[in-house]
């Protein structure tokens, strides 16, 4: 039996999009895939809402926040730290040679606006690393309040990690000073895993051209080469899922990204209404994430067990993650889900534990 994914990813995939995955293969050094790139690069740049350069690696998205790092760091990083994915972060950044120190809060904490500016009034730092939603502890930090206090320190880049929350929530790049957004499509985008996006400033890839040692496969500069004179990657990319992700973009459009925001809300807003009712959530409730709702596990239930029988109903949630396995579960309400999934998933929760 198909297990319907209910975790924070990889996601749901549509059959019609799996269907796409099924084009006969090009070349991708063809005059084809050129015209793939071209078809999907403005779409990329209209649902980050920028007009900078954007790039598709093919990789996980902890490719390209090693790309960041070895792009846009000089002197010495700050990375905010609130959970499993912000403390990688720092750990990529040391493991490249770079200097870094963290800024670093309880797992369920918010990073908060003046805690980023108290770090960056010391001068010491070129570059910050931010994720946006820490899929860890549920976590969605104030992107916006966080910019405003970017935006006072305009020789530092901005890096953000957006994987988890990029087409779930309205991430207006430009708008916000970010040089470096990064997201994979295996979440809210509802692909397979096994591509990454990111959008880079004319800053950052200037920047760049002053830093020695960036490596070749998440080179800015020779992804910047390869889209300006042939409009294709540095190397081989994934071409079934970029065929995917030109169907599934321009599905984003006819539904409307405004109303693609809306339904994740209204999905997440029925999760915390019934987390309220039956158990708490883990991490602060001013900052709760739009995209999936981390649970904390009042009630002492086996999360393994729950999902065992989840299972054999034909859905899967998360356990919590690291070292909030069985203190926590995760509940996804991101990509092509409904409301009437959040409905019917639920339901099969209350039936499993009697509620």
């Amino acid at each position: 039996m198909h297990k319907k994914l209910f975790i924070p990813g990889p996601t749901e995939v549509r059959e019609d999009i799996l269907d796409v995955m099924k084009t006969p293969m090009i070349g991708h050094r063809s005059k084809e895939f050129s015209e793939l790139y071209d078809s999907v690069i403005p779409k990329v740049k209209k649902v980050f809402y920028t007009e900078n350069k954007v790039f598709l690696s093919t990789s996980s998205a902890t490719g390209l926040m090693e790309g960041a790092i070895r792009n846009c760091v000089k002197e010495r990083a700050l990375n905010l730290v609130c959970g499993a994915f912000s403390k990688r972060w720092h750990q990529i950044t040391k493991a490249n040679g770079k200097e870094a120190d963290v800024v670093e809060v309880e797992w369920g904490k918010a990073i908060l606006p003046e805690m980023v500016r108290d770090a960056l009034k010391t001068g010491k730092y070129d570059a910050v690393t931010f994720v946006h939603n820490e899929t860890s502890t549920g976590v969605m930090n104030p992107i916006y309040e966080i910019a405003e206090v970017m935006k006072e320190f305009p020789d530092v880049s901005f890096l953000v990690d957006a994987v988890s929350s990029m087409v779930g929530v309205k991430i207006e790049v430009d708008r916000l000073g970010i040089d470096v957004c990064l997201a994979g499509v295996q979440k809210a985008f509802a692909l397979p895993p096994g591509l990454a996006l990111c959008s880079v400033s004319e800053k950052a890839l200037k920047k760049a051209e002053s830093i020695p040692n960036r490596g070749y496969y998440f080179d800015f500069l020779t992804f910047l080469k390869y889209d300006q004179d042939k409009h294709q990657t540095p190397t081989t990319p994934i071409i079934s899922i970029i065929f995917a992700l030109d169907k599934q973009l321009d599905r984003f459009f006819e539904e409307g990204l405004e109303n693609r925001f809306a339904r994740h809300l209204e999905m997440a807003n029925y999760v915390r209404d019934w987390t309220r009712q039956y158990f708490a959530f883990f991490p602060d409730e001013k900052y709760l994430s739009n995209t999936l709702t981390a649970i904390k596990n009042t009630r002492g239930i086996s999360v393994a067990d729950l999902n065992k029988e989840l299972g054999k109903r034909g859905a899967m949630i998360s356990n919590g993650y690291g070292k909030l396995k069985e203190q926590s579960f995760r509940i996804a309400h991101m990509g092509d889900l409904t409301l009437d999934d959040m409905k019917w998933l639920l339901s099969q929760i209350n039936e499993i534990l009697g509620l």
